[in-house]
């Protein structure tokens, strides 16, 4: 059988997504192994599924796959192209939506301007609700990798995340200790990496290696979960703004028990047909 799907973006992060409502089919980790490889199939860093709810309070049901057939709790900047998707397939006339995801309910707001602002829920910072193994919660923490410490904070914004302060986002370690990070045994479901440089209070640069994608141009979660440490650790003040790779991030955070409040763009690149 043949599924349409759409090709997408937000900065740079790229989907193919999927219309489970109107379209019926079952789709399984090989699926998104098959699809996201970027010589021998369409090529992106996650799927995204759209699916028919299973609570009655929300619109839809949201599934995220990696390129490498594993499915995952969040993902922010999934999210904004998730907005835009239904919208432009006219699967709901609404301009507020609210999603079911594996990591808890989102709301989702298209604004006048084409941004999309997604309220992304409040962080978790208890440890084992991240999951991360430590005594205690704390700001930052130190972990052993491979014989040497670094600092890093542990956040949750659905899915788990490590954030490390560096001075030079140019040359960070990102390819050296993200995949040792995201594997780190204190990190029981993995993690993803991120590496912060503090411009100023109001400004910072990332970037973001990806539990089972890899480096990718950018992460919603990843900058929610930036803002929280920097924001935390007296870094910087909210509002702010988030430079990766792919473009700019609005993150606003009140604090804890606050939800963190994401704004930026989604691209529509092109539909296509894929054989199942």
């Amino acid at each position: 059988m043949l599924l349409r799907f759409t090709k997408m973006h937000g900065l740079g992060n790229d989907f193919m997504v999927l219309d489970l409502v109107s379209q019926h089919a079952h789709i399984l980790p090989k699926h998104a192994k098959q699809w996201g490889d970027r010589n021998t199939g369409i090529g992106f860093d996650q799927l995204l599924i759209v699916e028919a709810p299973s609570n009655p309070e929300v619109d839809f049901r949201y599934r995220i796959f990696n390129s490498d057939g594993s499915e995952v709790e969040q993902c922010g900047n999934g999210a904004r192209c998730f907005a835009r998707f239904v919208l432009d397939k006219r699967l709901t006339a609404k301009k507020t939506i609210r999603v079911e995801t594996k990591g808890g309910i989102i709301t989702l707001d298209v604004r006048n301007d084409g941004q999309i602002s997604v309220d992304m829920g409040a962080p978790r910072l208890v440890p084992a609700d991240i999951p991360f193994q430590a005594d205690a919660q704390a700001l930052s923490y130190s972990l052993d990798v491979d014989g040497r410490t670094v600092q890093l904070a542990a956040v949750s914004m659905g899915n788990p995340h490590a954030v490390l302060r560096v001075d030079d986002i140019n040359n960070a370690p990102v390819h050296d200790l993200g995949p040792k990070i995201e594997h780190h045994p204190r990190f029981p479901a993995r993690v993803n990496v991120g590496f912060l440089h503090v411009v100023d209070r109001q400004r910072a640069q990332l970037r973001v290696w990806e539990r089972g994608a890899g480096e990718t141009q950018a992460c919603g979660t990843g900058a929610c979960a930036a803002a929280v440490a920097a924001i935390s650790q007296g870094w910087m003040d909210s509002p702010l703004l988030l430079d990766l790779p792919g473009g700019r991030l609005s993150i606003e955070w009140a604090g804890p028990g606050h939800s963190v409040i994401m704004t930026g763009p989604a691209v529509r690149v092109f539909e296509g047909q894929v054989r199942l």
